[in-house]
C-alpha cells in the first residue's frame, strides 16, 4: 500500500527548532508504516488545589485560552502576546492535523507526522506563554475564573486541581462525539476525534483479522469478525471506509489470504445519500465508487442500539428493525458539546442550545469578556429588524424620525449586508472554520485597546474605513473527500466540482505544500 509519510512541523510558520529541521507535510516514502504517537508529558502544578497567579506581567490583562485545536492554535499563532499575560489550558499538549486522522487509522500516514508539541510552538514565539496540561472542569463567569484538573497519570507527583483568573477568556475546546443517547455506543463503538482514537482503530482492525484466522471458527464467525461497520456517511465516515478498503485490498489480504473473501465494509447513513453536505454530483460519484469497490451503503437507516456483537437498525421507510453482526463499529454521526461547555451554557442561560451562541464578533452571549470559537460555538445571527432600527437611528442625524435621500443612500449598503447576515446558515464544524475564526479573533485582540472605547453597532462595524473591528466573515475555500483507490472528489469555490484521480493529487498538493 503506497503511503504518505507526512511531517507536520511548520504550522506555526516561524523559524525551525534549533535541534531539528522540519518540512511542511513533505511526501517522503511509499511503504506501509505503523503509526506511533510520540508521548509528550508536562507537569507544572504544585501539590494541593491552588490558584495559579503569575508573578510577572501584573499590569497586563490576563488572557486564558482553553484548547489547542485548530481554533486555539490559530488564535495563539497570530496573537500579539506582548499585550497580554497568556495562559493556555488543554488536556493534550500537542496540535493535531485532524484532516489526516482517517489516514492514520490504516497507516497511510504515521501518527507522529500529524502532531506538533504545543511547547515547540510556544518556544518559537517571542514572549511568554504559560501552558498547563489539564482539563477545564468549570468556568465561573461571575468571578472570572476557570477551574482545572491535571489529566496526567496519578503516579506523577503534583497537583490535581488548580484555578486561573482571567480578564478575557477564549473557549476553543472543540466538541465531543454526539451519540444521540443511543444505547451501547459508548461501550462498543470507536470514535475518530483524536490521534489516540486513530491508533486504537488500527489495532482493532488488525485484531479482527487475527481473530478471524483462529482455528475452530465457523465461516459465519469469521465473517462476523471481518465485518466493519461505519455509522455516519459524512466526510469522516466516508474517508475512513475508503482508507479501510484500500488497506484491506492492498495489504491485509496478502497477510491473511485465507480470509480475503470474507471481509465486508458497510456504511450506515440516516439520510438518503452519503456526503449529503456536498454537491449532489459528488454524493452520486462517491456512491458509485463504493458500489464498484464492494462497500455496502445502507441509506435511510437509523441505529437503534449497539452490542458487543450486533448492531440493531431501523429502516425509516418501513419501520423494520433488524440486526447485523459486526467485528468493529466506527461511530461518526456529528458532534455535541463537552461537559464543561454544557455546564457553562446552563450558567449563562443557554441551556437549551446545542453549542455556545456567540455574536458576529465571537463574543459569548450572556456574559462579558468571554469568546468562543471552533466546534464548541456557533454564531447566532441577529434579526434583520434589530439591525435596521439601529442603522436608522445612526443615520437620522437630525433626529427628525425620517431619512433624507442622502441619509438613506448612506446606509443602504449596511441594510443589505445585514439582510445577508440574517439569512446565513450555521457554520460547519470543520478545521477550516476554526482556523479562520482563530486568526480573526487574534487580529481583534491585537487592536483591541485602541478600539475598546468606540461604541459597538452595525453601522460602526460595517462598510469600508468605518471601524477596525468588522464582524467575522467565513470564507469557504472548498472541501475534499478522498474516496480510495487514488480517487477523490472536491467542491471548490465558484461551483466548481472535481472528481477522479486528478483530484486526489490536488488533495495531496493542498496538504503537502
Amino acid at each position: 500500500m503506497c503511503s504518505l509519510n507526512l511531517t507536520l512541523a511548520q504550522y506555526w510558520r516561524n523559524a525551525p527548532l534549533e535541534s531539528e529541521e522540519y518540512n511542511i507535510l513533505n511526501v517522503a516514502s511509499c511503504s506501509v508504516n505503523g503509526g506511533g504517537l510520540v508521548a509528550f508529558s508536562d507537569s507544572q502544578a504544585e501539590s494541593g488545589r491552588h490558584s495559579v497567579e503569575p508573578s510577572q506581567k501584573e499590569s497586563k490583562k490576563k488572557l486564558v485560552v482553553l484548547g489547542t485545536g485548530w481554533a486555539g492554535t490559530s488564535f495563539l499563532k497570530d496573537l500579539d502576546i506582548s499585550s497580554y499575560d497568556v495562559q493556555v489550558v488543554s488536556p493534550r499538549n500537542y496540535f493535531a492535523f485532524t484532516p489526516l486522522l482517517p489516514s492514520v487509522t490504516c497507516g497511510t500516514v504515521e501518527a507522529r507526522s500529524i502532531v506538533e508539541p504545543i511547547r515547540n510552538m510556544i518556544k518559537k514565539r517571542s514572549g511568554e506563554i504559560n501552558f498547563w496540561e489539564a482539563d477545564c472542569l468549570k468556568i465561573d463567569a461571575a468571578n472570572k475564573r476557570v477551574f482545572c484538573r491535571s489529566n496526567l497519570d496519578a503516579s506523577v507527583v503534583g497537583s490535581n486541581e488548580f484555578s486561573l483568573e482571567y480578564d478575557y477568556l477564549v473557549i476553543a475546546v472543540g466538541a465531543q462525539v454526539n451519540t444521540f443517547n443511543t444505547p451501547g455506543v459508548l461501550e462498543y463503538c470507536h470514535f475518530l476525534k483524536e490521534v489516540e482514537d486513530a491508533q486504537r482503530i488500527r489495532r482493532t482492525v488488525i485484531d479482527c483479522f487475527e481473530k478471524a484466522i483462529l482455528p475452530g471458527l465457523s465461516e459465519e464467525e469469521r465473517r462476523t469478525n471481518l465485518h466493519f461497520i461505519i455509522v455516519g456517511g459524512g466526510p469522516t465516515g466516508v474517508e475512513f471506509a475508503a482508507e479501510l478498503h484500500d488497506f484491506v485490498q492492498e495489504d491485509l489480504v496478502k497477510l491473511y489470504p485465507s480470509v480475503k473473501d470474507l471481509v465486508k465494509i458497510t456504511v450506515i447513513q440516516s439520510g438518503d445519500h452519503i456526503l449529503n453536505t456536498f454537491d449532489e454530483r459528488i454524493s452520486s460519484f462517491a456512491e458509485q465508487k463504493f458500489q464498484r469497490d464492494g462497500i455496502e451503503v445502507l441509506t435511510g437507516s437509523r441505529v437503534v442500539n449497539v452490542s458487543d456483537k450486533f448492531i440493531n437498525m431501523k429502516m425509516k421507510s418501513t419501520g423494520e428493525v433488524f440486526s447485523v453482526p459486526h467485528g468493529m463499529v466506527l461511530w461518526s454521526t456529528g458532534v455535541g458539546a463537552r461537559p464543561v461547555v454544557k455546564d457553562f451554557m446552563e450558567q449563562i442561560g443557554q441551556g437549551n442550545r446545542r453549542v455556545l451562541a456567540t455574536d458576529e464578533w465571537l463574543r459569548v452571549k450572556g456574559c462579558q469578556d468571554v469568546y468562543a470559537l471552533g466546534d464548541c460555538a456557533t454564531i447566532d445571527q441577529r434579526k434583520i429588524m434589530e439591525d435596521i432600527l439601529t442603522i436608522f437611528k445612526a443615520a437620522d442625524k437630525d433626529k427628525s424620525g425620517t431619512l433624507t435621500m442622502d441619509e438613506f443612500e448612506d446606509v443602504i449598503e449596511d441594510i443589505l449586508v445585514s439582510l445577508v447576515d440574517s439569512q446565513a446558515k450555521s457554520l460547519p464544524a470543520t478545521a477550516q472554520v476554526g482556523a479562520q475564526q482563530g486568526a480573526y479573533l487574534s487580529r481583534c485582540f491585537n487592536i483591541r485597546e485602541q478600539c475598546e472605547t468606540n461604541p459597538e453597532g452595525p453601522r460602526l462595524f460595517r462598510g469600508s474605513a468605518r471601524h477596525q473591528f468588522r464582524p467575522f466573515r467565513y470564507k469557504h475555500l472548498g472541501q475534499f473527500a478522498p474516496l480510495g483507490g487514488d480517487q477523490a472528489a472536491a467542491e471548490l469555490p465558484g461551483d466548481w466540482v472535481s472528481m477522479g484521480h486528478s483530484t486526489q493529487w490536488l488533495w495531496y498538493s493542498v496538504y503537502a505544500r
